[in-house]
Order: structure tokens, then sequence, then C-alpha cells
């Protein structure tokens, strides 16, 4: 009798909080005090390798409560899963868990529930890549084309890029990719920071991040605006004579603006040359970002981080809404939607400058754009990945930065996985962190 196969024996949730919020790192327009958190999941086997899926979904603290119960509804599409069969197919478990019919009316495919899925999706494909000893980007740029149109759920995309054409981009994607193999572990990916920007920083912290981030080796900077328009032109004032004409400033509006008023005052700080405009309106205003794109050219209209799918993102796509397009490693269906959203970008020729302000961003999405490089866009021409420098000393495998880049990962898994000593410091509200601290025992939640 053959051994029975290994099996998903746990699904175990982790409610992770960090007090951020006490120094203002994170801090924009319309988030001032932000906690940075994971709803973490861990899928356990019984596999004899012993290796563990890590995922996870980014809130800013409460929003937890919700995250972390949206995954638990999910255990009993994963508990008893033979490994081997999820992990050769991550796209049967993402369309199994984006089809229950009950779960599904709470979206579909966007909101917490969305996420939930795209945390445990990401979780799989850690244990997949962990399992065949690579990181996930040489996972998915050693793949065959094939099999990876396999992996993505075309349904409500196919007006704007079908299975065909998406295997026709990953065929040519591949060419040349040795070369720039060798160029990537040697140099790295081209990497920006957000990390002097933060809103609630003042002028003289301001000052001295944005030169270390130019001493650093960063030709590119960006700053959070959009609470009152005469603070943020002397906040880019400040930023733009700290590094000069040479490095390129964005600015970053979190949402806040209707439309006139993100036309109004994207043109009021044009004096700073801003290169790129982020998040000037309603992630959802398909229209509206294609109106704002067309009145503050040659400002490029940026968004991403909070756009809930691959269809929208497909309809900003269509309708001219955007110059650049910023996945979010952990918003979406996870890895399998990510792949669609690159194939789209590829398709429309816009680059992709991911988001990565938040705790674990940093390592998941690394392995994206990585991989969009080596196997699909073939370059990294106006293309760079958001770096923040909170929290990384919480993870097995942090990224490292080396002269403004992101150095290749080479620890297999998809960098997700926390420390245990942080896991049990930082749950929320009993790890030790939490149970010592006097705002938490008088009952202000994080």
């Amino acid at each position: 009798m053959s051994p029975s196969p290994a099996r998903v024996i746990a699904v175990d949730t982790y409610d992770i909080r960090f007090p951020t919020s006490r120094q203002l790192d994170g801090s924009d327009a319309m988030n001032p005090d932000p906690d940075y958190s994971a709803a973490y999941v861990v899928l356990r086997t019984d596999a004899a390798d012993g290796h563990e899926g890590h995922g996870f979904t980014f809130t800013i603290g409460r929003g937890n409560d919700v995250q972390v119960a949206a995954i638990d509804a999910l255990r009993d599409h994963v508990l008893g899963r033979p490994v081997q069969e999820m992990c050769d197919d991550p796209g049967s478990l993402f369309r199994d868990l984006i089809g229950d019919s009950q779960l599904r009316w709470l979206g579909p495919e966007k909101g917490v529930m969305h996420m939930a899925i795209g945390a445990v999706i990401n979780a799989v494909w850690d244990l997949a890549a962990k399992r065949v000893g690579r990181p996930l980007w040489q996972l998915l740029a050693d793949a065959e084309p094939e099999w990876l149109v396999a992996q993505i759920d075309f349904r409500y995309i196919t007006d704007a890029l079908t299975p065909e054409e998406a295997l026709d981009l990953l065929r040519r994607g591949r060419e040349g990719a040795a070369e720039r193999r060798s160029r990537l572990l040697e140099r790295g990916y081209p990497a920006y920071t957000t990390s002097a920007g933060w809103l609630g920083y003042d002028d003289d912290k301001l000052t001295r991040l944005a030169a270390q981030a130019v001493a650093d080796g960063f030709t590119q900077i960006k700053l959070k605006v959009g609470a009152d328009l005469e603070d943020d032109v002397r906040r880019c004032r400040v930023a733009r004579s700290v590094v000069g004409p040479g490095v390129r400033l964005a600015i970053d509006a979190n949402q806040r603006w209707d439309v006139a008023e993100a036309i109004r005052w994207t043109k009021a700080l044009a004096d700073f040359d801003p290169y790129w405009i982020e998040e000037p309106t309603s992630p959802d205003d398909v229209l509206g970002h294609a109106a704002i794109r067309a009145a503050v050219a040659p400002v490029k209209v940026a968004t991403g981080e909070h756009v809930q799918n691959r269809i929208v993102f497909k309809q900003l796509l269509q309708a001219g809404s955007l110059d650049i397009l910023q996945i979010d490693a952990a918003r979406v269906g996870g890895v399998n939607e990510n792949l669609a959203i690159l194939l789209l970008a590829a398709k429309f020729g816009v680059p992709v400058c991911p988001h990565a302000g938040g705790v674990g961003l940093c390592e998941l999405v690394q392995h994206l754009s990585m991989f969009d490089y080596l196997a699909l866009s073939g370059t990294t021409e106006d293309r760079v990945i958001e770096y923040v420098d909170h929290l990384h000393e919480h993870f097995l495998a942090p990224v490292v930065i080396r002269d403004g880049h992101y150095t290749a990962p080479t620890a297999p898994g998809f960098s997700a996985t926390m420390r245990p000593e942080s896991i049990a410091r930082f749950t929320f509200p009993g790890g030790g962190f939490w149970a010592a601290d006097p705002e938490t025992r008088k009952g202000k939640a994080a």
C-alpha cells in the first residue's frame, strides 16, 4: 500500500501589530496614526520536509480584527489539501476560494474577503517555493509560460488580454533572461524610498532623512501630501532643496482629493517638478484618474495600492487613466492575480512600480518585480520598487538594500516568514509587548 500523501493539517492565524503610530511612521493625509499590522497565516503540513507556508495581508491596526476573521473563514477550503497537488497548481485553490458562492457574495473579488484569499494564496506560493528550494522570483521566472498562464483567471479581462496574448508575452519575455539574471544578481532592482516623507515628520527630520536617502544611493524619494496646501508647498521646497534637481521627487495624496481639487493641488506643486502624483483621488474612480492625468501632465499619475482586483486595473489601463501602475502583493488575490495584472501592464506598455509601504510588503513584492524583469517586461527603465525602512528585522529573510537597489533574495520561499519571537511579542493583545503596554492595559486598542 502506498503511503498517504502529505496534507495541510493546520491553518493558524495571528493578529500581529506594531506601534508605528507612536513615531508617526507611515503617517499620511488619510491615515494620521497607522499601526503597521499583519493578519498572518501559517499553513502547517505533515510533510516529511517540515516546510510551512507563510502569508499575510497588511492593515494599519484595528483592521486586523476583521481580516483575521476572514482568513479563518477560509480554513475549511485548505485543511486536508494534498500538499504536492496544491503546490503544483496554486491556481486550483485560487479558483476554489474565489468561487465559494456564499463568501463571494461579500465581494465578489474585492475587500476584506479578497485580501484574505490573497494571504492564503501567498502562503501557498511561499510553501511551493520552499519545497523546491528556490526564492519565489526564481520559481516564477523559470516556470514554463504555459503553466503560468494556467495559473491565471482570465474571467472579466479577455476584452483586454486573452490567454493566447499572455502566452505570447511570456514567451517573448524570456528572450535574454539569462543575461538579465546576471545583471539582477550583480546590481539588484532599483528602489525609491518613502522613509523621509511621512506627513507627520517635521522639517528637520525630513531634511535629515532626505539627505541620507541621496547618500544611500536612492535616485527617487516620495513625500506624502494632501492635508494642507501651504504645508505641502513648504515641505516640497525643503525636499527639493535637499535632494537637488537630479533626484526624482514623487508625491502621494493617499486618495485625499476630489478630481478638481487633485488637479488644482498638483498644479500648485508643479514648480517642484514632481515625477508623479500618487492616488490623487478614489482608487475606484477610473474616469476621474483619466481627467486628472490629462490635466496635470507632464506630472505622471500613479495608482494601484488600493485597486481591488484585476478588473479595475484593466479599466484603468483601457481608459488611459495612469502612467504608472502600482501593484501591491497583499491587496488583490495573491500571486495568481498579480500575474494577471503584470501581464495587463505589459500588454499596455505601462511601467509597474510596486507599492511596499507596510510591514512585510517590501519582502513580498520584490519577488514579483524581479520576475517581471526577468520573464516579462525585460527592463527596469522607469521602474522602481518602493522601500520603507521599518520592521524588516522581524523577518527571517529581510530585504537587503544596496546603493538604492533591492538585492535579489536567495532564501527559498516568498520572504514572508516572520521570526517566532516577533510573532510572540507583537501578537495583539496578548503578546509580550502589548500585554506590558500601559495604553493597551487601559483598553486603548492599537
